[in-house]
């Protein structure tokens, strides 16, 4: 099932979007460009006009009348031509302003202001008036000749958009006289920046839908189209789950890493279609080895004695045991049997290897030894037997670690003997649980015609007997500590046993093995057998005696 989202926009109206969004950010950046280059290249126009008429009066001009003029205060007929002269000037080139001032600290004194007589804002001979838009720095410094070209550009309410130039008017001595003053209006630049800004805009924005409208069915063809197949394809594949997905096909040639895609969709289609076939195959056959294996494992369970107490009208002794694999089927295995009424023969073993391969081989090994046990031979020449047997055939190399002991009920005398197995743990006389005196012989199916030696001790009533295998001690916890045999032993010992029936006490020692685990799994088979002694009609000192 498709993954559901709130708000979706698809690729189209994306696309489309991002196209208007840079044709909007293209065309302002374009238009302010294009405005502030054309009003730098007005401003550096009108400046120079302004400053070509100004230097050009400042050459006409006679810097030695300009004194008088400036203290007398009286005109003559030069005065007048000079008037004239500027006048002009400024109507010829279109000047908005056209004087000639002297710089005061705080003022500028007018000699000559260009206009028609009662014109607005003209100056007449000795008037004075403020500096305005920071000039009068600049026409300080061009009164004294401190700069080769002096620009001032100002927009203000009062005087509007102006290009003022300033060029010093030199007397006989070559000392500053005056400044010859031109304003220039550039209020028109606004007008002719707007007018251009909207031309440049219309202009601008239909190239740019044009080409948007052709990039966009160009996309359309290379790219959301084949994309559209895609989702398509995808969105049936999920939703639809198609039947034969070994016959997908997909119709998209582009020549570029979408074709590309597009195979590799169709590669990856197929593969999936065979993937899930094969992995309906090995899920039917798991299902069947699962069943299988179950039947193994109850085959296995059914082998092992499981009906407790096992000889309820023999009250001179108790047995219990369990068995826990690691996998579904183990190679441990235990088996108690009456070899005769006055005989208890009794088994641990540990078969090398996990899983089915062990378990067949612990199914031929436990019933080799109970054959040859119960045909009367004692437990060295079992163990000899059942070595040579195993060895035969033996390809797989496996091996058994095996402990056999067999219980003279009427006398308490067991005799035991060892192929390679953990030596029990014993409670005997009142005493605490310790190890069992053993010779640790070889292992079964290990080589042939070996020798084993057998032992023998003197059980009294309220002894026990603890068989096990190395999954118990070898149990390991998260930090990958053993379980150990002191462990084991310490535990046995710690009265939590005292007066528990066999069962409890197995219960409480694979719970304390549980707990020592700390949920880490299981690495091998834990097997544990329990005999305690009740009565017996011989014997009373415990003894040892070696075959």
């Amino acid at each position: 099932m498709m993954r559901q989202h709130r708000w979706r926009i698809r690729l189209k109206p994306k696309l489309i979007l991002g196209l208007v969004l840079m044709s909007v950010v293209l065309t302002t950046i374009l238009t302010m460009a294009i405005a502030h280059m054309y009003r730098t290249r007005m401003e550096d126009y009108y400046s120079q006009v302004a400053f070509d008429q100004a230097s050009i009066a400042a050459q006409i001009i006679d810097g030695d009348r300009i004194s008088d003029y400036y203290t007398t205060g009286e005109k003559d007929a030069y005065y007048e031509e000079v008037r004239e002269y500027l006048l002009m000037v400024k109507q010829i080139v279109g000047l908005k302003y056209f004087y000639v001032v002297v710089p005061e600290d705080e003022v500028m004194v007018y000699i000559w202001d260009a206009g028609e007589p009662g014109e607005e804002g003209v100056c007449d001979l000795g008037d004075s008036d403020a500096y305005y838009g920071g000039g009068d720095e600049l026409m300080h410094a061009a009164f004294a000749a401190d700069a080769d070209q002096v620009i001032l550009i100002t927009n203000n309410e009062e005087y509007g958009y102006l290009a003022s130039a300033y060029v010093a008017i030199l007397d006989s001595s070559g000392q500053p006289a005056a400044l010859a003053s031109v304003d220039v209006s550039m209020d028109m630049i606004d007008e002719q920046i707007q007018d251009f800004v909207g031309l440049a805009l219309l202009i601008t924005c239909g190239v740019l839908l044009l080409v948007v409208v052709l990039y966009y069915f160009y996309i359309r063809r290379i790219l959301t189209r084949p994309l559209g197949v895609l989702h398509q394809a995808a969105q049936g594949l999920v939703e639809h789950q198609m039947d034969d997905l070994g016959q997908f096909t997909l119709d998209i040639h582009t020549g570029d890493e979408i074709e590309d895609l597009a195979d590799a969709f169709q590669y990856m289609t197929r593969e999936l279609d065979e993937y899930i076939r094969n992995l309906a195959h090995v899920t039917s056959e798991k299902e069947r080895i699962g069943a299988e294996l179950h039947v193994a494992t109850q085959i296995q369970a059914d082998m092992l004695p499981r009906i407790f107490p096992p000889f309820p009208e023999r009250g001179e002794f108790n047995i219990y045991a369990t068995m826990t694999p690691a996998k579904e089927v183990g190679g441990d295995f235990y088996d108690f049997f009456l070899v005769d009424q006055d005989h208890l023969a009794v088994v641990i073993a540990d078969v090398s290897g996990k899983g089915v391969p062990a378990a067949l081989f612990m199914v031929i090994a436990k019933t080799l030894i109970k054959n040859h046990a119960q045909a009367g031979q004692e437990p060295a020449q079992v163990f000899e037997t059942v070595n040579n047997q195993l060895c035969s055939n033996n390809e797989a190399g496996m091996f058994v670690t095996a402990f056999l002991g067999v219980l003279e009920i009427s006398t308490g005398r067991f005799t035991y003997v060892n192929a390679g197995h953990n030596p029990p743990l014993a409670a005997l006389g009142g005493q605490e649980y310790d190890w069992l005196p053993v010779r640790s012989g070889f292992v079964l199916a290990g080589m042939e015609n070996i020798r084993y030696r057998q032992q023998e001790i003197l059980f009294q009533p309220g002894d026990s007997l603890l068989l096990y295998t190395d999954g118990v001690t070898e149990a390991l916890n998260p930090a990958q500590e053993l379980y150990s045999d002191q462990r084991l032993k310490d535990f046995l010992n710690s009265g939590v046993l005292t007066g528990q029936p066999l069962e409890e006490q197995l219960r409480l020692l694979h719970g304390d093995i549980e707990r020592f685990a700390g949920g880490a799994e299981q690495a091998d088979d834990i097997t544990m057998l329990l005999l305690q002694i009740n009565e017996t009609t011989g014997g009373r000192d415990h003894g040892r005696t070696d075959d």
